[in-house]
């Protein structure tokens, strides 16, 4: 299977060097919102040192490498197919890693019991647009949050065919246990940033007991 690198730039040093797979699905090559995702975390506006962070549909591991070039302890995780590709990404990139990273398989929806605690950040880069995936997605969520968890949701907006629909479902069922609050676009890093590439800061609601 082919494969061929991407790039990706970053402040503080050498860039990262990121396999992508010319065959297969989805996960197989770093995506725009990825990138934006990864360069905004290198803005700082996250404190990542010494975090506890887990990727989900981490796909190439762009983002979560990053976090740990940031210093945080981070675990990627995707689908069984998909981690050879995030082993060697990992591999490919340790010597720039001052935190720690490492990849697990994570199927959305199943038991989520080895990724507890729950972690400091959650770390998503397009992962909404197969509406079958909406309900397990939500669940792992749920599953993994806790009241002080982070999600950073990057997603790009599409207009094309049943995408819409699938967004703002997503959105609608979110917003029944989650706060959501977008991050402005001056706040994304100057030169990886898009009108159409949003990034959603979510947290539980939290449950107001009775007094």
């Amino acid at each position: 299977m082919a494969g061929f690198v991407r790039e990706l730039e970053r402040r503080g040093g050498p860039a990262l060097r990121l396999e992508q797979r010319a065959a297969g699905g989805v996960g197989c090559v770093v995506w725009d919102a990825a990138l934006v995702l990864a360069k905004f975390l290198e803005t700082g506006a996250c404190p990542l040192a010494r975090r506890h962070v887990l990727e989900l549909g981490a796909g190439t591991g762009a983002v979560g490498i990053m976090a740990a070039t940031l210093g945080a302890n981070v675990t990627v995780t995707d689908l069984e197919e998909l981690q050879e590709l995030l082993v060697v990404n990992i591999e490919n990139n340790k010597h720039l890693v001052t935190g720690s990273v490492r990849a697990k398989v994570l199927k959305w929806g199943e038991d989520v019991t080895e990724f507890q605690p729950p972690p400091d950040y959650i770390l998503m880069a397009d992962c909404i647009y197969y509406e079958e995936s909406l309900e397990p997605l939500l669940k792992t969520l749920k599953d993994l949050t806790g009241p002080d968890t982070s999600v950073l949701c990057c997603y790009e907006q599409r207009t094309v065919g049943k995408n819409p629909e699938i967004e703002r479902k997503y959105f609608e069922l979110l917003q029944m246990d989650f706060e959501l609050e977008k991050i402005p676009l001056d706040k994304h890093d100057e030169e990886y940033r898009s009108e159409d590439i949003h990034i959603v800061n979510i947290h539980r609601k939290q449950t107001s007991f009775p007094s």
